[in-house]
C-alpha cells in the first residue's frame, strides 16, 4: 500500500480509501454479511486504514458494518474514518437535511453506528438547495468544537460553495467524483489541492464500468445504482467508454494486470489525489484493488489516458 497526507489535516492515509455504498447494501449486488465484513476486515490486512461511508448508505447499515468491522479487529486507534451529514435514504428515496438539528442529530447517530466517540474526518455530503450553506457548515464547526468530529470537509461542492463554507468551518477535506470516465471536475480539484484541502476521489473504477466486465450494453433495474447515478451504462458515453477500455486492455495485456488496477493507479498517481475511495463487497475484489500498489503506470502511460479520456469530457 501506499500513503500520502490527508491536505492539511496531516493524517497519513492509504491512497485507497475503502468506500462502503455497496457494502451498505441497497442497489448493489447482494452479499451475505460475512462477506462484507469480511471485505473490510480485509482491506485493513492489506494496509488500508482509511475507510469512507455515510448513514445515507442503506439508512447508515454501511455505518453498522464498519463499526462491527472496526470493533471486533480492536483496532479503531490505527483506522480514519469518513463519514458524512446532510444526506438520508428514506424508504428508497434519497433526502437533502442540511439543518443544523438534523446534523446534530445524525452526528449522534452516526457515533452509535461506527461504535466511536470521535468521527475523523466528517464530511457535507451535498448541499441543501432549501437550507443554506452557512447553517450547515456552522453545525460541523459545533461538531468540531465539541470533539466529536476532528476534521471537516465537504463532497459535491462547488468552488463557491467551498468559498462560501470557508468563512465558517475550516474546510480540510474535499471529495469529488474524479476517474479516467469522469474529469469535469478537473481543475476544481486542482484548485482545492493548491489551498491544502485533502483530495478523496470517488468514483474510481466509474461504478464498476472501469474494471472491464461490462463490454455489452445490459438492461439494470431501475434502483440499481449503475444506472441511477452513474451514465456510463448507456449511450452516449458507453461506447466511447468501450474504446478507452481497449487501450486499458493494451496496458493490460503488456503488465499482465486487470484494467481496474490500470484506472486506479491513473488516480492515484496525480499530484492533487490524496485518496481515491473505492467499493468492494468481497475479500476477492478487495485484494485484487490492493494490489494496484504493488506497481505503478509510466508518465507515458498516463500521458496516453489522459489524451484518450478527454473525448469523455465533450459528452
Amino acid at each position: 500500500m501506499r500513503y500520502k497526507t490527508l491536505g492539511k489535516t496531516g493524517i497519513k492515509v492509504s491512497q485507497m480509501c475503502l468506500g462502503t455504498w455497496g457494502i451498505g447494501g441497497q442497489g448493489w449486488s447482494e452479499y451475505s454479511d460475512e462477506e462484507r465484513l469480511s471485505a473490510i476486515q480485509t482491506a485493513v490486512e492489506y494496509g488500508v486504514n482509511f475507510i469512507d461511508t455515510a448513514p445515507a448508505y442503506n439508512s447508515g447499515q454501511a455505518e453498522r458494518y464498519v463499526g462491527n468491522a472496526i470493533e471486533k479487529m480492536n483496532n479503531r486507534d490505527k483506522m480514519i474514518i469518513s463519514t458524512k451529514c446532510g444526506n438520508e435514504f428514506v424508504d428508497g428515496k434519497y433526502y437533502r437535511c442540511g439543518s443544523k438539528k438534523k446534523i446534530m442529530k445524525q452526528c449522534e447517530e452516526s457515533l452509535r453506528n461506527l461504535k466511536t466517540d470521535y468521527i475523523d474526518v466528517y464530511l457535507v455530503h451535498f448541499p441543501d438547495p432549501e437550507v443554506e450553506i452557512e447553517e450547515t457548515v456552522d453545525a460541523v464547526e459545533t461538531l468540531k468544537k465539541e470533539g466529536k468530529i476532528l476534521h471537516a470537509g465537504v463532497s459535491n461542492f462547488t468552488q463557491e460553495q467551498i468559498e462560501r463554507a470557508e468563512k465558517c468551518c475550516d474546510i480540510e477535506v474535499f471529495q469529488p467524483q474524479y476517474s479516467l470516465v469522469d474529469r469535469k471536475d478537473e481543475e476544481l480539484i486542482r484548485w482545492t489541492s493548491e489551498r491544502k484541502i485533502g483530495v478523496m476521489s470517488y468514483g474510481s473504477l466509474g461504478g464498476g464500468i472501469l474494471t472491464g466486465k461490462y463490454r455489452h450494453l445490459e438492461q439494470f433495474d431501475p434502483s440499481d445504482n449503475r444506472v441511477r447515478y452513474y451514465p456510463y451504462f448507456k449511450e452516449p458515453l458507453f461506447s466511447p467508454i468501450m474504446e478507452l477500455l481497449k487501450d486499458m486492455d493494451t496496458i493490460g495485456k503488456e503488465r499482465n494486470v486487470p484494467v481496474s488496477q490500470i484506472a486506479m493507479n491513473w488516480a492515484t498517481q496525480k499530484e492533487f489525489i490524496s485518496s481515491s475511495i473505492v467499493g468492494a463487497q468481497s475479500a476477492g475484489k478487495v485484494i485484487e484493488n490492493c494490489k494496484s500498489f504493488d506497481w505503478e503506470l509510466t508518465q507515458d502511460e498516463i500521458d496516453l489516458l489522459d489524451k484518450k479520456s478527454e473525448i469523455l469530457l465533450t459528452y
